[in-house]
This record gives structure tokens, C-alpha cells and sequence, in this order.
């Protein structure tokens, strides 16, 4: 599935379309160049989560947890050279509780990323760098009962 978002908002409303079909437990991994769009799409989907504190960047801190209806354990990976890093964060503990976790740059992260995930990638249009193409990638049986319902929410966007 492609979409194409002509704006940082329509970034943010494509994340927000698809955050009430997530349940506790999901995981997301956005992939992307520096600025493609991977938190503009975190805080769309904190906002659909009624997280109300500001969504940025965990680059430096790597981990950042946001309370919400579901809560978000947002972690960027970007900085880390040895995937036993990613253990000594907690990895593990924190994808298998109850929040959403969303990791920027987890396609780095290969046999670390648990079976079911959503895969998001975001590239610059070949036409226009305004413009952002997003690939929704279901992986593993929880998102393979939920494809219709993802294809549903996004129905009002531009496919790319």
C-alpha cells in the first residue's frame, strides 16, 4: 500500500487514520531518509491516541514514552552500532507490554523486529520533495486479519 502525502499534515492525518486500528502490543517500524517524515507520523498517531504532550525526536535520548488512551514508546535506533545495544535499552520488554512502540529506523534492527509488525517507509517523491511517499508493509498474522480494515483507513488518500 503507497500513499502519497503532499504535506507534513497529511503525514500526520494518514498516521491518525490508522492509530484506532491499533491494540497494545503493536509495533511499527518506520524506515525513511533524515527528515522523510517518521516522527511528523508519530505525532499524528499520538494525537489519534490522545497523547497530549509534544511528540519529538528520541535521537538522542533513544527512548521516549508518551501516555495516551494506548501509550507510545517511541524509540529511534538511528545512533546505535551493535544491535546488543538495542537489548541493553530493554528492547525486548518494552515490545512485548502493553504500549504501542514505534521504532524510527528499526528496519535496521532485521531479526530483532518481532514476526508481527506494521512497516512504514517513507521516500521523497521521485517528482517532487515536497511530496512523501508512505509504504504500509503488514508483516505476520495479526496484521494479516487486519489488512481490509487498513486498506479502509486509508481509502481517503492519495495512493502513490
Amino acid at each position: 500500500m503507497r500513499i502519497r502525502t503532499p504535506s507534513a499534515e497529511a503525514t500526520r492525518n494518514l498516521a491518525a487514520a490508522i492509530g484506532p486500528l491499533l491494540a497494545g502490543g503493536d509495533v511499527l517500524v518506520l524506515a525513511g531518509d533524515l527528515g522523510a517524515g517518521k516522527t511528523t507520523f508519530t505525532q499524528g498517531l499520538g494525537a489519534s491516541l490522545g497523547v497530549t504532550a509534544p511528540i519529538t525526536s528520541p535521537t538522542f535520548t533513544l527512548v521516549h514514552e508518551y501516555p495516551g488512551r494506548l501509550p507510545i514508546v517511541h524509540i529511534d535506533v538511528y545512533r546505535l552500532e551493535h544491535l546488543q545495544e538495542v537489548h541493553d535499552l530493554g528492547f525486548d520488554e518494552l515490545v512485548g507490554g502493553d504500549a504501542i512502540v514505534v521504532v524510527e529506523w528499526g528496519d535496521v534492527l532485521g531479526p530483532l523486529l518481532p514476526p508481527d509488525r506494521l512497516h512504514v517507509a517513507f521516500e521523497y517523491a521521485p517528482d517532487d520533495e515536497n511530496i512523501r511517499v508512505v509504504s504500509l508493509i503488514p508483516h505476520g498474522p495479526t496484521w494479516a486479519i487486519r489488512v481490509d480494515e487498513l486498506t479502509a483507513a486509508i481509502s481517503g488518500f492519495e495512493v502513490g
